[in-house]
């Protein structure tokens, strides 16, 4: 039987995200921090408290703190016209990056931000002048938590490990699930179980109706 979705690759690690994807799909729903930097028309609809009221063309006012999906700041920023700027999540701010360096394997990534890694790559877009210790953060709270991850997914056969993937980022899980088949191809193999040939399907019917037409 055939299955009813394969599972599209996230491209938000690179210049842009895999709309093919269910998860750069959600990942792109997830709410920024930014400030207008002049006003914008029309998009007060959206944000009433925010507009000038009824009676103007529903402009939201310069210097306007507003939470926006990550598509949509994306498609607004502009450094020539300077629209709006980004405030960085608190995850990704200094004080989150200290924690992550001290021990990333501490931190419940999932409650923080499912997306963590994904959405980090994505505010590099931004030329925020903390870009290199962002990115550098990234890169080293994935170092440090990768042989955790893949050490619980090679010792966790057979077992319940909903507690051990609740805390990790979407792509972590990935990793975790992908080395839980690793290791269940492996235990297959070891057991000789990867070298037998079944009968497909279509097989086993056929001589099914013929022992049946035998009979009758």
């Amino acid at each position: 039987m055939s299955e009813a979705y394969f599972r599209v690759e996230s491209g938000a690690l690179g210049h842009e995200e895999n709309f093919l994807s269910l998860d750069d799909i959600l990942m792109s729903h997830e709410k920024l921090p930014v400030r207008t930097e002049i006003p914008i028309p029309r998009l007060g609809l959206f944000f009433p408290e925010r507009s000038g009221g009824a009676d103007t063309d529903n402009t939201i006012p310069q210097g306007s703190k507003l939470e926006l999906p990550l598509w949509l700041a994306k498609g607004l920023f502009d450094n020539k016209r300077r629209i709006l700027s980004v405030d960085l999540p608190k995850i990704y701010r200094e004080g989150w990056r200290t924690v992550f360096s001290a021990d990333a394997n501490v931190v419940d990534l999932h409650k923080m931000g499912p997306h963590f890694y994904g959405f980090g790559s994505q505010l590099l877009h931004f030329d925020s002048p903390e870009n290199t210790d962002i990115s550098q953060s990234l890169l080293q709270t994935f170092i440090g938590r990768f042989r955790r991850i893949m050490d619980s997914s090679q010792n966790a056969y057979n077992e319940d490990t909903s507690a051990l993937v609740a805390r990790l980022d979407e792509m972590e899980r990935g990793l975790f699930q992908a080395g839980q088949r690793g290791l269940n191809d492996f235990q297959c193999w070891e057991k000789g179980q990867a070298s037998q040939i079944r009968a497909s399907s279509l097989v086993q019917s056929y001589k099914k109706r013929k022992l049946t037409d035998t009979e009758n």
